[in-house]
């Protein structure tokens, strides 16, 4: 991070977030009077020092707070911290007012309307939240939106507006998931000056994915008979291939996909049962989906009106015994293993860099040691079945995660109830594979690419096209089964070495 970012001045022509309750964070908006400079991305919402100015009373000085679930991992599930996402709205409402007022009262000859921070409705909150669903931070653009240019310039009250008009587009997608949201169904909200950033923002969500995808007709209604784009070969019928390929012919691509088993999925995988004139499913692989707000599986199952079902919040813990632990105890326990985890979190900040060489079970082995001799028995198993619950939702030992990285996903926690998916997620598989053309028992050996197109190897047949899109797992590509010809670069070769995974055995 550029040490700039600690420095409040330098936030004053952008909205950006203080936080020192993980379960809430506060947006400040910009001054009225910004200073148009570009400014780099950076994550806020990470900003140990923002520092803000108590006394000012600028308009970034200005408060919205919001309440976000954070992803279940210290424990088990336990219901949400909310707040009340109304004064949020209002409190929206009363600074979009406080900038009109002030810049009216500024130079009344010389008002702009770009200049305003625009009200679309008094759903602003909610629909805030649900762009963080989705993997939007509330109050920046994110690298791919810088990248892709989606304001003119970084910061102030166009990105403001750009950010409203996203997360609104976002909530009128999520609303009805079965239809096919155009830029014309906002004309009437959206004013006329902001026609550029409407533009900007739907053709982002739709290009990348965000919204009007899927397996219902209006969706598929759209893929085109004949393509009349370039080819593109993908490797693996797994969900990300299904999906990209979906998303690929939607936009007018040829596509190909070439799997290496008899079946797709990848490692979604319902096998059925019958016996007793009873037909079951059991998902051999993926099998809950992992919080349905943001989660396109989610979005999949609401638009193939598939029932899910909540996996429950409650998880009593039995002794050896098998009697119940007691309540008090249990508390206690789960209390003083998420204060360690804090400390663990403190640590991490104070060592900066030198905490990426230490792992999360080291640091925690250090802060148990302080409670050794305070503990009895049955705290101490408790304990010890937080860390090894802790190690079963990483998929890994805590001595192989690291202190620096390993919570590194929950700002992209999807939010909203974990469910199973009643018959199995192969229902998903089947909708996703509808109509793509899927070549079976197709192990991929060589990928020639180059200027001139790409030439992917399976068995002795050679499929042609203009690209190549490899989905493999990252286990194969450590293997080094397929070999690249030319060799990828050197910065994605040492990406494969360095990236790890877990492994998880269900029971």
């Amino acid at each position: 991070m550029d040490p700039s970012d600690n420095n409040p001045s330098s936030h004053q022509s952008l909205p950006y977030i203080t936080s020192n309750n993980p379960l809430q964070f506060t947006i400040h908006l910009p001054n009225s009077t910004p200073n148009f400079t570009s400014i780099p991305n950076s994550n806020p919402s990470h900003d140990p020092n923002p520092n803000p100015n108590p006394h000012s009373d600028s308009i970034s000085d200005q408060l919205l707070s919001l309440s976000i679930p954070t992803k279940r991992r210290r424990g088990r599930p336990r219901s949400t911290t909310t707040s009340s996402l109304d004064q949020f709205s209002k409190t929206l409402v009363e600074n979009s007012n406080l900038v009109r007022n002030l810049t009216a009262r500024k130079n009344t000859a010389s008002f702009d309307a770009s200049d305003e921070i625009i009200v679309i409705n008094k759903e602003a909150t909610t629909e805030a939240l649900i762009a963080l669903t989705a993997g939007f931070p509330a109050d920046s653009l994110t690298d791919e939106e810088i990248e892709a240019e989606v304001v003119s310039v970084v910061g102030g009250i166009e990105q403001v507006n750009y950010i409203l008009i996203r997360n609104h587009i976002l909530m009128k997608w999520r609303v009805n998931v079965s239809t096919w949201i155009t830029k014309e169904m906002f004309f009437d909200v959206i004013p006329k000056h902001c026609n550029a950033l409407l533009d900007s923002a739907h053709n982002y969500l739709v290009s990348r994915g965000y919204i009007n995808f899927g397996v219902v007709p209006a969706i598929k209604d759209r893929i085109p008979a004949e393509p009349s784009k370039p080819s593109v070969i993908i490797i693996g019928a797994g969900l990300a291939g299904l999906a990209a390929a979906r998303q690929l012919m939607l936009f007018g691509f040829k596509v190909t996909v070439l799997e290496g088993r008899k079946r797709a999925g990848g490692r979604v995988y319902s096998k059925k049962m019958e016996g007793g004139n009873k037909v079951a499913a059991a998902d051999l692989g993926g099998s809950v989906l992992t919080g349905t707000l943001g989660n396109p599986l989610g979005i999949l199952a609401r638009q193939l009106s598939c029932t899910l079902h909540k996996v429950r919040d409650k998880c009593p813990l039995y002794r050896v015994d098998g009697k119940p632990v007691d309540q008090d105890l249990d508390h206690k326990v789960e209390t003083a293993y998420n204060l360690l985890l804090e400390k663990a979190s403190k640590l991490r900040q104070l060592m900066g860099e030198v905490s990426q060489d230490v792992s999360l079970g080291a640091a925690l082995e250090t802060f148990r040691q302080d409670y050794e001799d305070a503990v009895n028995e049955e705290e101490m198993s408790l304990f010890n079945w937080h860390l090894a619950n802790l190690e079963y939702a990483n998929a890994g030992l805590i001595s192989k995660l690291s202190l620096a990285f390993w919570d590194q996903d929950d700002p992209f926690d999807m939010g909203g109830d974990h469910c199973f998916l009643p018959g199995g997620n192969g229902k998903l598989v089947h909708a996703l594979t509808e109509n793509v053309p899927i070549l079976y028992e197709k192990i991929v050996h060589t990928i020639r690419y180059g200027t001139d197109g790409v030439q992917v190897g399976a068995g002795a047949q050679v499929f042609e096209g203009d690209m190549v899109l490899c989905t493999v797992p990252l286990g194969v590509l450590k293997g080094g089964s397929i070999k690249f010809m030319p060799e990828l670069p050197q910065r994605k070769l040492d990406g494969i070495k360095r990236l790890g995974f877990g492994l998880l055995n269900k029971g």
